[in-house]
């Protein structure tokens, strides 16, 4: 198959993958070469009669492997962002053969034996600093793969690998099928009183699409919680949303997170520690086990107390309306009916000023230039992977190039749930390449010829994946080891929440909150209501977050051994344990559809959104009272912090932007938790 496209280095500008040739069927052979090509490879480091060195170990290994990265990187897009029943086949196959692959690796005696030789050398060798620490975490990696396992105990190993990535691929495509088949049919527009008429026509153009003329659906989104909840003034409609949002997954998925956990603390006890929670996190920045939890127990407390004063304020408006008692298909209804009355700021007063493409333009890239002197120019000629993604070349602050960032912004019945960055093309000084970036969202489609108004959660999702987009666009490493965000989970969201903080800094939000029909900026009166309501909803918020966390923790922490019959029942029991369980607020991901945890790779790792919050807030402090420009602080925050990505401890990055350790107490203020 010479014709195949992956077989070659793209001929487009920045190694852009030559999507409007790519073809289903060029995925397979593309990946059974790449992976015996990076195989060759491996053999001939090994087969090296030469004394082991950083440039025929190390370099070696990090430039093998180019055809199979090509490949991967765009199959895994594809597969969350268009997926098709073929490339679910082709990915419940290719999950176990890639396992195994990284295992033939990872589990190679006579490569292992040419890094450990390195390693032991590594103080005599005069390694600079990137390659000091591509040696200390090339060990790491192999050590923490099994490398020093006996020969069974690896037999064990690969089987435990080939399983868990065959049920992630499960789970992952049981969530997708049940979140589609989740959608709610409504017959008239009646049902969907109080949304704004955007939505209702958006619902209408919904169900043609998906096949159901004259009728209106809402799909249902990635999280319990689904935006339409706030404003739906029908109680029978938002209790049927919020139940068919529950309910996903959980006889298919059930079973399957049991069996995940099982196997991951079998491979956990193997490798020689107490639980999978303290096998990944002492590869993490927190460290232990202890610190996280130690960070969590401190949080539940004021987080429930908080949640259940709200509660207490919904109960009084809800009363009017005869409801003697709040359940989680209130709460965000009655939550906007509170912001109403107290702060006289109404959510569908808000959406004319939030058009997608001016806050793209005048708010997303606005930002990033006035932080960092970036410019971008759409790139029509450039194909993308769907017809809905567009490409912008970026651009540094004196014209030079700097890489392009693909932009995929609407739901389809093709694309998994949620929000998420991918990297194309990874930069590399050693390679050569410059990075490609792309960000997947999951904003509700406009009818024809309508614009495309946001809420403001979609705003900040939106300014929180382009910074892993900038997180990638700025690196600046020699090794594609480090490259990007392959930094520890519980530090990635950090730069990502960090650049939140401009979607309501004041000259910003001046510039892109601007009506879609007139171009009056956003009344300062609204503004001002805004920022007096920020508060409000934090309690909720945070239990919501931190009973997703402490699921994911239970299911992790369990050590090997422990019998778990339901899976239900294991949620609720260990949710009333850790005294998060408040009835009218549900986990913001349960174990059915939690696909972070169960296929996605935060495993024991959904506590990093906080723990990349207390970095977040502390830096946006730094960011408000340093005393530098925006512009001399945002390239301080990209040279020492941004730029570095993996290639030296990200702990010292922060300390080199705001001199210090990082301190809980912004986090805290921020929550309303001090």
């Amino acid at each position: 198959m010479t014709e195949n496209p992956f077989f070659q280095p793209s001929r487009l500008a920045y190694e852009l993958p030559p999507f409007a040739e790519i073809r289903e069927e060029h995925y397979l052979p593309a990946y059974e070469r790449g992976m015996a090509e990076q195989l060759a490879e491996i053999a001939a480091i090994t087969a090296d009669p030469d004394r082991p060195t950083v440039e025929n170990t190390l370099v070696a290994l990090e430039r093998s492997g180019e055809l199979l990265g090509r490949v991967d990187a765009v199959f895994r897009n594809q597969s969350s962002s268009d997926t098709t029943d073929v490339l679910d086949e082709l990915e419940a196959k290719v999950s176990p053969l890639l396992a195994a692959h990284h295992d033939a690796i990872h589990l190679d005696l006579a490569l292992f034996a040419r890094i450990e030789a390195l390693y032991e050398d590594r103080a005599e060798l005069g390694l600079d600093p990137e390659s000091l620490r591509l040696l200390e975490r090339r060990y790491t990696a192999f050590v923490r793969s099994g490398a020093r396992l006996g020969e069974a105990e690896q037999a064990r190993l690969r089987e435990l690998n080939a399983e868990l990535a065959g049920l992630g691929t499960t789970f992952q495509q049981n969530v997708n099928a049940d979140t589609r088949a989740a959608a709610l049919v409504l017959d008239s527009a009646e049902e969907l009183a109080g949304l704004p008429e955007d939505a209702i026509a958006g619902a209408a153009e919904n169900a043609r699409v998906l096949g159901h003329p004259g009728k209106y659906v809402l799909s249902v989104r990635n999280t319990s919680g689904q935006a339409e909840l706030d404003q739906l003034t029908d109680r029978s409609v938002r209790e049927r949303l919020m139940a068919a949002s529950l309910g996903r997954g959980i006889d298919v998925n059930g079973p399957l997170a049991i069996r995940l956990a099982g196997l991951r603390a079998e491979r956990a006890a193997l490798l020689g520690y107490p639980s999978h929670a303290a096998y990944v996190v002492a590869d993490e920045t927190a460290g232990t086990v202890e610190a996280v939890s130690g960070l969590l127990s401190r949080l539940v407390g004021p987080a429930v107390a908080m949640a259940r004063r709200e509660a207490e304020e919904l109960a009084r408006v809800a009363a009017s309306d005869g409801i003697g008692e709040i359940a989680a298909h209130d709460w965000a209804y009655y939550s906007e009916k509170v912001r109403q009355r107290s702060f006289q700021l109404d959510a569908a007063v808000l959406r004319p000023y939030l058009e997608l493409e001016r806050v793209l333009r005048d708010g997303v890239f606005f930002a990033a230039n006035l932080a960092y002197g970036l410019s971008f120019t759409e790139r029509p000629d450039l194909t993308a992977h769907h017809p809905d993604a567009r490409v912008f070349e970026v651009f540094e602050e004196d014209g030079s190039p700097l890489g392009l960032f693909i932009g995929d912004f609407h739901a389809r019945a093709s694309k998994r749930g949620g929000a998420w960055m991918n990297a194309v093309v990874e930069q590399s000084g050693l390679t050569g390449k410059r990075p490609v970036v792309l960000n997947n969202l999951n904003i509700p489609r406009p009818a024809p010829g309508e614009p495309a108004l946001l809420d403001w959660d979609e705003v900040r999702t939106l300014f929180h994946e382009f910074g892993h987009a900038l997180h990638g666009l700025f690196s600046d490493v020699r090794y594609p080891l480090f490259s990007g965000t392959s930094v520890p989970r519980d530090f990635v969201e950090f730069p990502s929440q960090v650049n939140e903080m401009w979607m309501t800094r004041p000259e910003v939000l001046a510039n892109y909150a601007r009506h879609h029909e007139t171009g009056e900026p956003l009344p300062a009166e609204l503004v001002e209501r805004m920022t007096a309501a920020e508060g409000f909803g934090e309690g909720f918020r945070t239990v919501e977050y931190l009973a997703a966390t402490l699921l994911d923790w239970a299911w992790h922490t369990a050590p090997r051994g422990e019998e778990i019959a339901d899976a239900e029942e294991f949620e609720a029991r260990v949710l009333a344990a850790a005294g998060i369980a408040v009835d009218a607020i549900p986990p913001r991901y349960r174990t059915g559809y939690f696909q972070h945890v169960f296929a996605s790779g935060y495993s024991a790792a959904y506590y990093a959104y906080i723990w990349s919050e207390v970095l977040d807030a502390d830096t946006v402090q730094w960011f408000e009272g340093n005393g530098r420009s925006v512009r001399e602080s945002g390239e301080l925050f990209r040279r020492e912090l941004l730029a570095r990505g993996f290639s030296r401890d990200p702990l010292e990055s922060f300390h080199a932007v705001v001199g210090r350790a990082p301190e809980t107490g912004p986090l805290l203020a921020r929550r309303g938790l001090a």
